[in-house]
């Protein structure tokens, strides 16, 4: 069935990509390009993974458009890529085959706020940080927060979360309905606004995470959080990266709520005291943060303290100022980054794993080794209140023999994953990077169904080819 989706994607033999620019340039005038530059900037950029650019990309500006695009798509079967703001690490927005690439950056506006309600809607194009400028006034925020400002639609389409999903949750909890572009140009809308429902198939949770395989999101209802009435943040040491692990698993385990719990190893922290100009101790250390009344932060600071000191961790140190607390969390958004300098000239292999929180410890112990044994630099960051962890391996893509260290590392991690009962990836996607380990984690039937559903709403598979499905 992978084979019959992959073989009707032959636009070149019938010149359907120079067909397609011709129908679209008339609408799309400079807004539909086939630039280099811009091609390639549409294609993968931020990861280690080649750059496999589009044949175009047209910025369109409401679903109408992306109808327009997606029915010429359609017509002559050319692949459909599409882009929100480019920060996927597993390859998302690759074009292996080719095909045009549909920027939805434009659509960026907050079509409605329903305060009550405690939900919005909006384009996909809208990012984060850009949603919760705009509900500050009201004392809303959405909370799932990936280190990039990446578009909502793009945090959809990979299921990300973030730094604050131990207490929030993920996109999967957080996307109430949504309105999509299905492959042969029709619009759907997968539910009503209502908190819940039993009627009918759950299609807003089939395309949160479908990686733009199925459709192109064109609008999303979102779930809302008010702001909370406290915050508090500070860090906290360990003298062994399992003791860090063993202090997140009893906070958990305890029923604190904690808003978030982040773990940083010796090596994140001296690159994060670098890069974002920190003064912290370089140890295994975790990030928090406590959300709620007055006396309920302190009340959770308090009982973490006590936890922690049974652990070995260090004293709390806090940071109560607003900007005390922004920086600390920029600097965990800006890990990535701080990395590289750590090895000039090297290219990040950012990836992710998630197992049991019960497992937390016993794997990121034994990656933590791996890392030493193999002499790589490979800081380990994550969030781990969830069990999510990741490592930023740096490589030098020039030596053939690093590249296939790396690669080993990478695998290793995902196997002992999977074998504690975990997935290859958290929150990152399978894109193209991880998709050899889907069969691995799904088993054959699985993955059977997930193709039958992928043949019958796309039998041309012109919706990103070569993604998630081996």
């Amino acid at each position: 069935m992978a084979e019959l989706v992959d073989e009707r994607v032959t636009p070149q033999a019938v010149g359907g990509v120079e067909a397609v620019i011709a129908a679209l340039s008339a609408h799309f005038g400079s807004r539909l390009t086939t630039g280099r530059a811009l091609r390639e900037q549409h294609a993968n950029t931020v990861t280690w993974l080649p750059n496999e650019a589009p044949d175009a990309v047209v910025f369109v500006e409401s679903t109408e458009e992306v109808q327009r695009v997606v029915r010429a798509c359609a017509a002559h079967g050319v692949p459909v890529v599409p882009y929100g703001t480019g920060t996927s690490l597993e390859g998302q927005i690759n074009a292996p085959r080719g095909g045009i690439s549909i920027d939805l950056s434009r659509m960026n506006r907050v079509l409605a706020v329903h305060a009550e309600d405690l939900d919005c809607v909006v384009e996909p194009g809208v990012t984060r940080k850009q949603l919760n400028e705009h509900l500050r006034d009201v004392g809303l925020f959405f909370p799932i927060d990936p280190g990039a400002d990446a578009s909502l639609g793009g945090m959809a389409s990979t299921r990300a979360s973030g730094t604050n999903a131990v207490r929030y949750g993920t996109m999967k909890d957080n996307v109430i309905a949504l309105t999509a572009v299905l492959p042969n140009g029709e619009v759907i809308t997968t539910a009503r606004r209502a908190k819940k429902s039993s009627a009918g198939y759950d299609l807003t949770r089939l395309f949160v995470g479908a990686e733009g395989t199925l459709g192109v999101i064109t609008s999303l209802t979102l779930r809302l959080a008010g702001i909370p009435e406290a915050i508090s943040a500070g860090v906290c040491g360990f003298p062994t990266i399992r003791s860090a692990c063993d202090a997140v698993i009893a906070t958990i385990q305890s029923g604190i709520p904690v808003a978030r719990i982040e773990l940083l190893d010796e090596v994140q922290v001296k690159a994060c005291n670098l890069y974002s100009k920190l003064d912290l101790a370089e140890q295994p250390t975790l990030f928090l943060e406590f959300h709620g009344t007055e006396a309920s932060v302190h009340e959770q600071a308090e009982r973490f303290g006590e936890l922690a000191a049974e652990f070995g961790g260090s004293a709390f140190q806090w940071a109560t100022r607003p900007e005390d607390r922004a920086k600390l969390w920029q600097a965990r958004h800006d890990a990535y980054w701080a990395c590289l300098p750590m090895r000039p000239g090297a290219k990040a292999l950012a990836t992710d794993v998630c197992v049991p929180l019960s497992r937390l410890a016993d794997c990121v112990d034994e990656t933590k080794h791996d890392i030493e044994e193999m002499g790589m630099i490979a800081p380990i960051v994550g969030h781990v209140g969830d069990g999510n962890f990741h490592t930023v391996t740096l490589v030098d893509m020039n030596d053939p023999q690093d590249v296939a260290k790396a690669k080993l590392f990478i695998g290793r991690m995902v196997e002992r994953a999977l074998a504690m009962g975990g997935t290859a990836t958290g929150e990152h996607g399978v894109g193209q990077g991880k998709r050899k380990y889907m069969e691995a984690e799904h088993g054959r039937a699985t993955l059977d169904a997930m193709r039958a559903i992928k043949q019958a709403l796309d039998p041309l598979g012109i919706m990103n080819p070569d993604k998630v499905l081996p």
